[in-house]
């Protein structure tokens, strides 16, 4: 049986309603619990930042259990953002520089909600982070890029890092082709077809696992 979904401390849950972004209230109250009950056995660490909505359900967790969280974003935007794609946002876009920079809106965020000592972020490519990165996590949630090759790369290069009995959420998850775009939903397919996955739970798009074996090409055990 799960647990209810807990609230977020008001002075977070006030800012996450002026932040920008797609992750629904009832998915990031589900973040926020998973990151309570795992946060205490190590880091968590996010892929695909945007403006901030995610880092501040995780990072409110974080505050509350002393835990640290780690995410990852180029703050370019993925394809969907783009000018001309249905999630483009035109106040996102530097105006100097002609291109989507969604950083000085999630550091306005995480200052907001007084989170800075609790979410670090990361500033660069996902495959270029996590080829460096050697620290095992507790909680991984993917929600990055959406193409096949991003989602696929995301999943390859963090899973290996979650420990023993972690927890994988995978975000945008539609098994009909009619709600979503497949590769999330694909990558869901392929860490339970792994063998070191196990499905458990599921809210909207989103998709819990629990790490159950190191078959996934674990370096943390």
């Amino acid at each position: 049986m799960t647990s209810p979904l807990p609230r977020l401390p008001d002075d977070v849950a006030a800012v996450v309603r002026v932040t920008k972004g797609f992750l629904p209230e009832d998915e990031g109250l589900l973040l926020h619990r998973l990151a309570l009950e795992r946060l205490p056995s190590g880091p968590a660490l996010e892929v695909g930042t945007y403006c901030g909505r995610s880092a501040l359900h995780l990072g409110a967790a974080a505050r509350a259990v002393g835990g640290t969280v780690f995410t990852v974003d180029h703050h370019r935007g993925s394809e969907e953002n783009q000018a001309g794609w249905e999630h483009h946002d035109p106040e996102v876009v530097d105006s100097e520089l002609g291109v989507m920079d969604t950083l000085p809106f999630f550091r306005r965020a995480l200052a907001r909600a007084g989170l800075e000592e609790q979410v670090v972020a990361v500033v660069g490519a996902s495959t270029t982070v996590s080829r460096h990165w050697r620290t095992p996590l507790s909680l991984l949630f993917i929600d990055g890029g959406h193409a096949e090759v991003h989602a696929q790369n995301d999943y390859s290069g963090w899973a290996p890092w979650l420990m023993s009995d972690g927890l994988l959420a995978i975000h945008d998850v539609f098994p009909d082709p009619a709600d979503g775009g497949r590769p999330p939903y694909e990558v869901f397919l392929r860490a339970l077809d792994s063998g070191g996955f196990a499905e458990v739970e599921a809210l909207g798009s989103l998709r819990v696992l629990r790490r159950v074996s190191g078959d996934a090409g674990d370096p943390a055990g």
